[in-house]
């Protein structure tokens, strides 16, 4: 033990000269950093729906894995209204984003295969990738030549299936991924497309269904989760009913983990109905998203538009700290995000718009901001 001390010790120095130690913090001030999108964490209508299931089954865990008794009727129920809901033939309810895509690449992608993923595409479907037996070839973020390119070279090399994975709308940057132009060189290489549409469920698409709602095609496998603007938890895989099937069957994430609660079942199907029954609150969001933009002086992106995740990238790690710090003190929830989370250099500050900021709350930011920016 004593050796494992010494070299945790040593590592956490070097994290600490490096200014990359993390901590817990507790949420405090205005909220401009949780994936609280639509404001729906704290509805009423949510916190009913949890309270009605816990009354109706007086059950507060699962009780097991889905397979061995953890299966109950809140978790059907939810899955049964998801795949009407995303105009899927089935869908897999499980805990999280980042069990959920470990277990879709892990089990679905074999060492006959090819993943060609976007360089800055989730931590969770990066972990799932480098843990399945598949051949993996980078592609430079949203750059289709860089795509097509790794797909021939996989081609090339033998791969029996290639998969393209991708994020519909990117974590840390905030920028929209070419789908439609994905999806038709998918089409082209006959391959999968593995799209995580977690930061635009519920905020994009004509119904709030995500990026790809309107385009989603048969070779399409769509993870959507419930943690970020659906304001509950757990992931919903969404597939062709032999994925579904399959996945069932072999995907150790899924099979040898205990089921979400029931309740939380329920409230995120509560949820899913809220996007339908209340959708000014999609609209809201993008709208404060775009006045945000104006009022930080953020530029658009020529090419697609803007979404609610507001990068200010500042580079160095010390003085974006230091930059978050003094939001904090002003009394903005606003954390820095540095690598490896992000690539080298690119430290930052990750706004994130919800639909109940006012822009009295966007104003007094930007003028927070540009003083603690200004502080040498």
């Amino acid at each position: 033990m004593s050796a494992l001390l010494t070299n945790i010790a040593a590592e956490m120095e070097r994290l600490q000269q490096a200014h990359r130690v993390r901590e817990l913090s507790l949420g405090h001030g205005v909220d401009f950093t949780s994936n609280d999108y639509l404001g729906l964490a704290r509805h009423p209508a949510l916190r009913e729906a949890a309270i009605a299931a816990l009354e109706a089954d007086a059950i507060l865990g699962a009780g097991g894995s889905r397979l061995l008794r953890g299966h109950h009727q809140a978790h059907a129920h939810l899955e049964d209204f998801a795949a009407r809901f995303f105009g899927v033939e089935k869908t897999l309810f499980m805990g999280n984003g980042f069990l959920a895509n470990y277990a879709i690449f892990t089990t679905l992608c074999g060492r006959h295969d090819a993943v060609v993923f976007d360089e800055r595409v989730h931590a969770s479907v990066k972990e799932g990738i480098h843990a399945s037996p598949a051949p993996r070839f980078r592609a430079r973020h949203n750059d289709l030549d860089s795509f097509e390119a790794a797909m021939h070279r996989a081609r090339e090399k033998g791969a029996r299936r290639v998969f393209i994975a991708c994020e519909s709308v990117y974590s840390m940057d905030g920028d929209l991924a070419p789908l439609k132009e994905l999806d038709a060189l998918a089409s082209r290489y006959e391959a999968v497309l593995l799209v995580d549409e977690a930061h635009a469920t519920g905020v994009f698409g004509a119904g709030g269904r995500g990026l790809g709602e309107e385009r989603q095609g048969e070779s399409w496998i769509v993870l959507h989760t419930g943690g970020k603007a659906l304001g509950v938890s757990g992931a919903l895989i969404c597939a062709r009913g032999a994925v579904i099937d399959y996945l069932i069957n072999k995907a150790r994430p899924f099979i040898y983990s205990t089921a979400p609660p029931p309740h939380l079942a329920a409230a995120l199907r509560r949820a899913l109905q809220l996007l339908d029954e209340e959708p000014w609150r999609r609209t809201r969001v993008l709208e404060r998203a775009s006045f945000a933009r104006e009022t930080l002086g953020v530029p658009k992106s020529p090419h697609r538009p803007a979404s609610q995740i507001i990068p200010i990238v500042l580079g160095e790690e010390a003085r974006t700290l230091d930059v978050a710090r003094a939001l904090q003190d002003a009394g903005f929830d606003v954390r820095a995000i540095r690598p490896p989370t992000v690539p080298e250099g690119t430290s930052r500050l990750r706004i994130s718009i919800h639909a109940d900021h006012s822009e009295d709350d966007i104003r007094a930011l930007a003028a927070a901001l540009r003083i603690a920016a200004a502080t040498p």
